[in-house]
């Protein structure tokens, strides 16, 4: 593919420059020329040239070495050996370089996985991008959203790409300096307990061998690419709303967040409101830490008195008590299926307001 760039490059210079001019790979044959009888033939000696220095002469041509990756893997020709033939292969490597990188981009399908996942490619160009890639865009995918809270050197890019190899199916990118991407191949159907055993596969393998620390937002599975963007907000939700809510979670998913994601999207002002609402005033903020993790574990324990006390190791009535008191203080009984509703989304509307408190 790239020969044929080079070709028509090269060609178009033929009449521009009024010499012959061609490109020629690592082993030294040429892969493109303004003649087209040298195309296939091998220079003698290149590569022993090729090694000393970017830019060379040889056989009464003018050379200067470049390439779109890391290593010089191409070489300009322009024939003679005077100063303009070595301004005119410079010239060339330049813009051959330049061309060759913005091919291998726009066909690249990571790049282009990247620029669906980021919303930044016109959703009518997707599936025309996506035939030129010959990229399947009817397959089951997900977003995985990888954030290093802590660690060391060691790039998290790196262990997840080792982990996930298949290039063609799973693709890995970063988009900051402690977020990565990984949008995943999936079996239709797929359960979310899997995605998630997934994911904690990821983050124990980062801690684990690496001792890097890190946490996972999970995004809805899709069945067509250019869902991609959608689900990847969906984890960047994920993230945002644990950190809020389940601060102590490595592992947070988009379809786990319940009632939790109603009130991250919520404005501060119609929180305050419903808090005020709810309670009289400074009721709420009475509550020491012992009622608050009380009530904690009777929510947990399913409004089960018994359960709770036992869990507690305290007497039965001695939570009975602490509940009453917590009904003086609110007007709230937690025993009341209904009034542990409204103080259950109170405290987590109190922690967002606390987590948020400049979000209009």
């Amino acid at each position: 593919m790239a020969n044929r760039v080079f070709q028509g490059v090269v060609y178009q210079m033929k009449d521009a420059i009024n010499r012959v001019v061609g490109v020629v790979d690592e082993t030294g044959t040429v892969i493109s020329c303004s003649d087209l009888n040298m195309i296939g033939e091998v220079r003698d000696g290149f590569v022993a040239e090729r090694l000393a220095g970017d830019c060379f002469v040889k056989d009464g041509c003018s050379y200067h070495q470049f390439s779109s990756n890391k290593h010089n893997d191409y070489a300009v020709y322009v024939e003679g050996t005077d100063e303009t033939a070595a301004q005119f292969a410079s010239l060339l490597a330049i813009s051959l370089q330049s061309i060759k990188q913005y091919h291998d981009e726009k066909f690249d399908k990571a790049n282009f996985i990247k620029n669906v996942v980021l919303d930044n490619i016109l959703p009518g160009d997707i599936y025309a991008k996506a035939r030129e890639l010959h990229f399947a865009t009817d397959v089951s995918r997900v977003v995985f959203l990888i954030r290093v809270t802590s660690g060391t050197d060691i790039s998290a890019y790196d262990v997840v790409s080792s982990l996930f190899p298949d290039k063609q199916k799973d693709f890995v990118f970063n988009i900051s300096e402690t977020d990565t991407v990984l949008v995943k191949e999936i079996k239709r159907g797929i359960d979310q307990k899997d995605l998630e055993k997934l994911a904690s596969s990821i983050v124990d393998t980062l801690s684990g061998e690496h001792y890097i620390k890190a946490t996972v937002g999970i995004g809805t599975p899709i069945a067509n690419v250019k869902d991609l963007a959608a689900s990847f907000k969906e984890a960047q939700v994920a993230m945002e709303v644990g950190k809020v809510f389940d601060t102590e979670q490595s592992i947070i998913s988009y379809d786990n967040l319940g009632i939790a994601r109603l009130i991250y999207q919520l404005p501060t002002t119609l929180c305050e409101m419903f808090l005020r609402e709810v309670f009289k005033q400074g009721s709420i903020e009475s509550l020491d830490n012992e009622t608050l993790f009380t009530i904690q574990r009777f929510f947990e324990n399913n409004l089960n008195v018994s359960e709770t006390s036992r869990g507690l190791f305290v007497h039965r009535n001695t939570l009975v008590y602490r509940l009453e008191k917590i009904k003086k203080l609110t007007g709230l009984d937690l025993r009341e299926f209904d009034d542990a509703i409204v103080f259950k989304v109170a405290l987590m509307v109190k922690k967002y307001l606390s987590a948020n408190p400049a979000k209009y």
